[in-house]
C-alpha cells in the first residue's frame, strides 16, 4: 500500500474559508435533502429506467456528492491567513493588495489570495498563478516580468495594502 500523499496547505483567507463553509452547509443540510425528497418521490411513480425525474435526480445527487467531498478535503487542507494580521506591510505576502502599473502606464489592482477564492474579473488571483508567484516577496518600486499567453509582460510595484 502507497503512503498517503503530502497535502499541499491550501492557503485561504478567513472570507474564503467561510464562503466554502456555506456552500458546504447549503449543499448538505438545504440542497442534498430537497433532492433526495424529489429522487423519492419519483421512484414512488414505479419504472425507474425510464422516469427522467428519478434519472435526473439520481445524477444530481452524485453530483452534490462529489462537491461536498470536494469541498471537504479543500477544507481540511485549508490554514486560514488572515492578511489584517500581517506585520511586515512593506512587502507582497498571501493576501496583500497590489498596484502594478505596466509599461504603458496603466494601473491594475491584484489581491493575492489562495485556489478557491480566485476571480480574475474582480482582480482576485491566486498566490499559486504566475503573476501572484512573481510578486510575492516584491516590496514597492520593484519590477516583475510575468509570461502571458500575449507575451512576456513588465510590471511595476506600484501599491501594497492589507485590508
Amino acid at each position: 500500500m502507497e503512503p498517503p500523499k503530502p497535502q499541499i496547505p491550501n492557503y485561504i483567507t478567513p472570507e474564503g474559508h467561510q464562503r466554502l463553509w456555506q456552500e458546504h452547509s447549503h449543499l448538505v443540510k438545504r440542497e442534498r435533502p430537497r433532492v433526495v425528497q424529489e429522487v423519492a418521490e419519483a421512484a414512488a411513480q414505479g419504472d425507474r429506467s425510464e422516469n427522467a425525474e428519478y434519472i435526473y435526480g439520481k445524477k444530481r445527487l452524485r453530483e452534490i456528492d462529489r462537491r461536498v467531498r470536494f469541498l471537504e478535503q479543500r477544507l481540511d487542507a485549508a490554514q486560514i491567513v488572515d492578511p489584517r494580521q500581517q506585520t511586515r506591510r512593506d512587502r507582497v505576502f498571501f493576501g496583500a493588495t497590489v498596484q502594478v502599473e505596466d509599461e504603458a502606464g496603466e494601473r491594475k489592482t491584484w489581491m493575492i489570495v489562495g485556489e478557491d477564492e480566485t476571480d480574475a474579473g474582480t482582480g482576485r488571483i491566486s498566490h499559486r498563478s504566475p503573476i501572484g508567484q512573481a510578486l510575492l516577496g516584491k516590496g514597492l518600486d520593484d519590477e516583475i516580468k510575468v509570461r502571458t499567453p500575449g507575451g512576456e509582460r513588465l510590471y511595476v510595484v506600484a501599491g501594497i495594502a492589507y485590508a
